[in-house]
């Protein structure tokens, strides 16, 4: 047979929801029987949801200080009292600067607090300024920040006690009083996890499905399937559907081990929760797809996947790093990166609800993001071996 008549007869060949249903099951035996898929689909969202929520927090529960006490006057004691007092420090005295210094130097306390020793006679002058000092490490600059922040707090809380004892009013002429919407208690968790379900849906998506197709290519059965009637259709809908259903599992998995282990309230509606994700899945499908079907080799997939889906989920989607703090041209190649979108509609779903204009913006871009992957993969997709 030539090869036009070959041509001629592949486009005689109509699409059969008995061929789809066929492929579908193979396909959902392969996950099933594959130890890497129940390793990917169920043991490494479970491991990342608990790394996320119990290894990685950016909360300041327990902040271990040093306090140098240069002067033992009343007043350095009751300031003194304030630290030890709070349940959110644990607080090192000492008279000794080059002990304490030595406990910084060795991660034991994460800053200093100098009571020098004209303390009282400065607040005694003044009576609410008087100079002490605060020395952080710089090395983890966040928990520096925090040790200054507390230390203001503090001292605040101080004035206003000392001013009380003494009769006096301490009352400042602006009254600040701070209110976190969306996350009122300001838990890292509650935002984390969130971008963490984006990485977990990422990972199932595009990285499994990737390696899965490139895997056919490698042992052979992808040309014995190619040799059958199946249709490009048909093809790429029996590895779009059984890789659906199982990330919609994970998903599932993920919404019950987030609110129900790890607390994180969810304020949104189911249903967009289910549509949003979708579209996502759908697009990390395509992806995975598209990268094996130019590639054929698991290898070169793999590093494919990591490069073009999972590093930018993370680095790229404002899931660790805010992206309005990025340069003006990374700023802009976030833009492309589906995760964004989809890091988004979750953290809008889990931390304020359904917010209209922000979870619309975002369907419509993941839209046609599932539509130029999926696209292009349908594109690319022969049925010929070259």
């Amino acid at each position: 047979m030539s090869h036009s008549e070959q041509a001629t007869s592949q486009k005689a060949v109509s699409f059969s929801w008995r061929r789809l249903k066929a492929l579908c099951i193979k396909e959902t035996k392969q996950i099933v029987r594959d130890p890497s898929s129940a390793l990917i689909a169920v043991v490494i969202p479970l491991m990342l949801l608990f790394i996320f929520g119990y290894g990685i927090n950016l909360d300041s529960s327990k902040l271990r200080l040093g306090i140098l006490m240069e002067q033992q006057s009343e007043d350095a004691r009751e300031f003194v009292h304030v630290f030890t007092g709070s349940p959110y420090i644990e607080a090192t005295i000492s008279d000794n600067r080059q002990l304490l210094i030595k406990k910084m130097q060795e991660n034991q306390i994460r800053g200093i607090i100098v009571i020098p020793v004209n303390f009282a006679a400065q607040l005694a002058r003044s009576d609410s300024h008087a100079p002490i000092q605060v020395i952080t490490d710089g090395s983890e600059p966040n928990t520096a920040n925090f040790v200054q922040g507390y230390t203001k707090g503090i001292w605040q809380i101080w004035l206003q006690q000392r001013g009380q004892n003494h009769g006096v009013s301490t009352t400042p002429l602006i009254d600040t009083q701070i209110r976190y919407w969306f996350n009122p208690a300001a838990i890292s968790r509650h935002f984390l996890i969130p971008g963490a379900i984006s990485i977990i849906i990422t990972v199932v998506g595009a990285i499994l499905t990737s390696l899965v197709v490139a895997r056919e290519w490698e042992r052979g059965t992808m040309e014995a399937l190619l040799s059958t009637q199946v249709t490009r259709t048909e093809l790429l809908l029996a590895k779009l559907l059984p890789y659906q259903l199982l990330g919609s599992f994970v998903m599932v998995l993920c919404m019950i081990f987030t609110v129900f282990v790890l607390g994180v309230p969810y304020r949104g509606s189911l249903w967009v929760l289910a549509l949003v994700s979708s579209l996502y899945l759908a697009t990390a499908l395509g992806m995975g797809l598209l990268i094996s079907t130019l590639t054929r080799n698991q290898f070169n997939a793999a590093m494919i996947s990591l490069n073009a889906a999972f590093l930018p989920a993370i680095m790229l989607s404002g899931f660790v790093f805010e992206i309005d703090s990025m340069p003006v041209l990374i700023q802009a190649s976030t833009y492309v990166i589906p995760a964004r979108y989809f890091v988004s509609s979750l953290q809008t779903l889990f931390l304020a609800g359904n917010i209209g204009t922000v979870l619309m913006t975002n369907l419509l871009l993941l839209i046609a993001s599932s539509i130029v992957f999926i696209g292009l993969t349908a594109w690319k997709t022969r049925r010929h071996l070259d």
